[in-house]
C-alpha cells in the first residue's frame, strides 16, 4: 500500500474534456483550461490514453512541461493500448471523442500490454513518471483478466518504484468491489456512483475506509444533471445520455432543500462526496478556463451540516 497524499488543491483536474470529449476544443483553449486549474491551486491531474486517443495526455503534458515536477501529481490509466486504425473518420460515434480515428483502442491486460501502455503514456505526457496508475474500465472488457493480469502487474510496478500508487477506475460498483477484494489497490477511481443524486456505492466507500483504500470520486455531477442549479427535462444529461424525467425531478427536489440553506445544487454536489472519510479527492473535468473557475468557486462554498440532515429527513439522502 501507499502513503501518497492525494489531496491536492480544491480538486483534481480531469483530462477527458481537453481530449475533445463530445466536441472539439482548440489547443489554445485546452492550454488555458489547464493553466486556469494551476492558477487556482489544482495540483493533481488525471488523464488516460482513452481520452481523445492520446490527445488529452499530449495536451496535459505540454501544459505541465514548465512546471516543477515535484509540485504536482499525475495519474493515467492502462488497459487500452492505442494501435493504428483505418483512418478517414472520427472517434465520436464509437468512442465519444471528436478526434480522427487514425488510432483505435485495443484491450490488453497482459503484463507486457500494461507495461507498454504506461511507457507510451509517459511518452505522450513527456514525463519521466506518473504518480498513480489505474486499470481503466476492466468490466467493459474482461474483469477477470483485468484483475488477474493487469492489476497484479500494476502492483509489481508500484513495488518496483515505477509508480507510487495503483488501483482501478470504473463506474461499476461490482468491478471496484472485486478490485478492492484483491488487496492490491491503494486507490479506486469511482465514477458517478457516489453522488448527491444517488449512492449505490455507499457500502463500497465504507469498505474502502475500513481497508485503508483511498477513493477519488469523479462524475460527481452525474455528467450534467447535478451541474445546473435547476436542471430541466430534455435539456440535461445523466451518464452522458438524456436524463430520465424521474431523476431530473429528484435533482430539483434536492435543489429545493439546498436553496433553503442558501446553497446551489452544484455546490452541494461538490461538497457531498468529500464528507466520506475514504474520499481523498474529487476530480472534475473542464473544457474551458471559465468552467474551471466556476468549479473552484463552487468547491469553496461552505455547505451547512443541516442540509444533509434535512435531505435525510425527506428521504433524499440515504447516508
Amino acid at each position: 500500500m501507499t502513503d501518497l497524499d492525494l489531496d491536492r488543491g480544491p480538486f483534481w483536474f480531469g483530462g477527458a474534456g481537453i481530449g475533445n470529449l463530445l466536441r472539439p476544443v482548440s489547443d489554445a483553449d485546452a492550454r488555458d483550461t489547464v493553466d486556469a486549474a494551476w492558477d487556482a491551486g489544482v495540483r493533481g491531474f488525471d488523464t488516460a490514453p482513452h481520452y481523445g486517443l492520446g490527445l488529452s495526455e499530449r495536451r496535459l503534458g505540454a501544459a505541465l512541461a514548465d512546471r516543477p515536477r515535484d509540485s504536482f501529481l499525475v495519474s493515467t490509466k492502462v488497459g487500452r493500448l492505442l494501435v493504428p486504425g483505418r483512418g478517414g473518420g472520427d472517434d465520436l460515434a464509437s468512442g465519444g471523442f471528436a478526434v480522427p480515428d487514425d488510432t483505435v483502442r485495443q484491450w490488453d491486460p497482459s503484463p507486457s500490454g500494461v507495461r507498454r501502455s504506461l511507457e507510451e503514456s509517459l511518452g505522450r505526457l513527456g514525463l519521466d513518471r506518473v504518480d498513480v496508475a489505474y486499470l481503466h474500465d476492466p468490466d467493459v472488457y474482461s474483469l477477470t483478466d483485468g484483475l488477474t493480469q493487469a492489476l497484479p502487474t500494476l502492483a509489481e510496478l508500484r513495488d518496483e518504484g515505477v509508480v507510487r500508487a495503483v488501483g482501478v477506475g470504473s463506474n461499476s460498483v461490482e468491478a471496484l468491489s472485486a478490485a478492492v477484494g484483491t488487496g492490491l489497490c491503494d486507490v479506486v477511481m469511482l465514477a458517478g456512483r457516489y453522488t448527491l443524486l444517488e449512492q449505490p456505492a455507499a457500502a463500497l466507500v465504507d469498505r474502502c475506509a475500513s481497508l485503508g483504500v483511498a477513493v477519488v470520486a469523479v462524475g460527481v455531477y452525474n455528467s450534467g444533471v447535478l451541474g445546473l442549479p435547476r436542471p430541466t427535462a430534455g435539456a440535461t444529461t445523466y451518464d452522458y445520455a438524456e436524463a430520465p424525467a424521474a431523476l431530473v425531478d429528484r435533482a430539483n427536489a434536492i435543489a429545493d432543500v439546498c436553496e433553503r440553506h442558501g446553497v446551489t445544487l452544484p455546490e452541494a454536489a461538490l461538497a457531498f462526496p468529500r464528507r466520506a472519510p475514504a474520499v481523498a479527492a474529487i476530480a472534475l473535468g473542464a473544457q474551458s478556463a471559465d468552467q474551471v473557475r466556476s468549479n473552484v468557486a463552487r468547491a469553496a462554498t461552505d455547505v451547512p451540516e443541516a442540509l444533509w440532515d434535512d435531505l435525510r429527513a425527506v428521504g433524499l439522502l440515504a447516508d
